[in-house]
């Protein structure tokens, strides 16, 4: 009966051990949600050009463990891209994920008809470098053509 108590007890301290390390790397939605609305100040403080310049630059201010901040114009261009700045100028509105699912177009027309929500996708991870379920909370920008997003991967 010891030896199943301390079994169990082990693997009870495994999982424990596994699940901290897994909140060390990744975000959680609060935090996600938090750090979007954090963009939108920051975009109604210094405006969107410059705001969108600093959500690109790999300086570690909009950047938390696999958290990043990006923005879209309604029309699919890509205005700020937190990690991987070669999305910037790239019109990606009809981009399908592994599932065929149109997420930018999906993340558009929520922020347009409800300002903010959630969508769920698959999306290459930048800390793993393969393809995850992520799901992103975007938010619409006041006054502006377009929106932030941020995910988390699950």
């Amino acid at each position: 009966m010891n030896r199943l108590r301390n079994l169990t007890l082990s693997l009870l301290a495994q999982a424990f051990f596994v699940a901290a390390a897994f909140a060390q790397t990744h975000g959680t939605a609060a935090e996600a949600k938090a750090l979007a609305e954090k963009a939108i100040a920051e975009i109604k403080a210094v405006g969107p050009e410059k705001a969108f310049e600093e959500f690109s630059a790999k300086d570690g201010k909009w950047q938390d463990r696999d958290l990043y901040v990006f923005a879209n114009g309604y029309d699919g261009t890509t205005l700020a891209h937190g990690a991987n700045k070669a999305l910037v100028g790239k019109n990606l509105l009809d981009m399908k994920d592994a599932n065929g699912k149109q997420f930018l177009k999906e993340m558009t027309d929520l922020a347009k008809a409800k300002g903010s929500g959630w969508v769920d996708y698959l999306w290459t991870s930048p800390q793993t470098k393969k393809t995850e379920p992520k799901s992103t909370y975007v938010l619409s920008i006041p006054g502006f053509s377009g929106f932030v997003g941020v995910g988390v991967y699950k």
